[in-house]
């Protein structure tokens, strides 16, 4: 159903519970109160409606019924027109979830359009119905009360992303062949979530700056204070997400690329190591090779071989061998590769 929850609120009080969006138009008239009309991916003539009875601006209607929109404040006259992203951690899928949600903000209504689970609206309207004093100052304490709830979500996904990156501190220096893709993944998370939250700062601001135009109560102006303040601490840490994981690459790389230098010595060792082998066994199969030339040659017995009738034949080439094999070895000797 479209319509989660629907009030009337007359001094800080819930007065009326309409149960469908035309009975919330003839009863905000009738009890002179502000409606807090609270919508779950409505239909577009659920929007159309809303739209129609407060003459809401055709392109942060259209906004609203197209959806993906980017987190933003745009004034339309009396009419605040607020998206934001909230965002949830999922620890089982080790992921940030991002919803959105609308928000319209006029003299005497407060209407919301949700598209996630998050945030927990429910949660805000039972806060606010609890501090009916709160919920006195009108539509702007509500639109305080769900900035505060959205930032207050952050919570647990920078505390998520924090997790996530100390582990991979740990990888790194592990060898694990798969923290590359994981500090990419990340990467990827920290980035969105840096565009969730980072424009709510300047939404904050402008919504300081005019305090004293639309005069805003003080204590509201006070609330709004404190949820700048932890939105800019939640847009430091993710800054310095954003910068820890780029070391964390660039370190990654510098290991991959250490463990690359120290294989490509190891393997160059092998191959000066194999090569003095080669230069060895090559030396002694010439060695080896010069006397059984000799051999082979006088093995011929040809008749016209002049020392086969020589006596000092046979002696001359055992000596002519063994000369040979002398002669090798010490050149080898002197080149080192012996």
């Amino acid at each position: 159903m479209a319509l989660i929850d629907n009030a009337i609120y007359v001094n800080g009080h819930r007065a009326a519970n309409p149960d469908t969006l035309d009975e919330t138009y003839a009863a905000m008239k009738s009890r002179n109160g502000f409606a807090w009309i609270g919508m779950y991916r409505p239909s577009e003539a659920e929007v159309r409606s809303v739209a129609t009875e407060f003459s809401l601006h055709h392109l942060s209607v259209e906004d609203a019924l197209k959806g993906h929109q980017r987190a933003k404040l745009e004034r339309f006259g009396d009419i605040l027109f607020v998206v934001l992203r909230p965002a949830r951690y999922i620890d089982a899928e080790e992921r940030v979830e991002f919803g959105e949600l609308h928000v319209f903000v006029g003299p005497d209504f407060v209407a919301t359009i949700r598209h996630a689970e998050s945030p927990d609206l429910a949660k805000v309207r039972l806060r606010m119905e609890q501090a009916p004093e709160l919920l006195a100052l009108g539509p702007e304490a509500v639109l305080y009360a769900i900035l505060d709830q959205i930032v207050d979500e952050y919570g647990p996904v920078v505390a998520g992303l924090e997790n996530d990156i100390d582990e991979i501190e740990n990888q790194l220096f592990d060898g694990d062949q798969a923290v590359a893709r994981r500090i990419y993944d990340l990467s990827r998370e920290v980035i969105e979530f840096q565009r969730a939250t980072q424009p709510l700062v300047g939404m904050l601001e402008a919504l300081q700056k005019g305090f004293g135009k639309y005069a805003a109560p003080t204590e509201l102006q006070h609330y709004l204070r404190d949820v700048l303040d932890h939105t800019l601490r939640v847009v430091e840490r993710g800054a310095a997400f954003r910068q820890l994981l780029d070391n964390a690459l660039t370190v990654h790389s510098t290991l991959v690329t250490q463990r690359q230098n120290e294989e490509t010595r190891r393997l160059s060792e092998t191959s000066v190591a194999q090569s003095e082998e080669v230069k060895k066994i090559s030396s002694w199969a010439a060695i080896l090779f010069a006397p059984t030339l000799v051999g082979t040659i006088y093995g011929m017995n040809f008749k016209a071989m002049p020392e086969l009738g020589w006596v000092f034949g046979y002696p001359f080439a055992l000596s002519l061998m063994l000369a040979m094999g002398i002669g090798l070895y010490l050149v080898f000797r002197k080149n080192n590769w012996l």
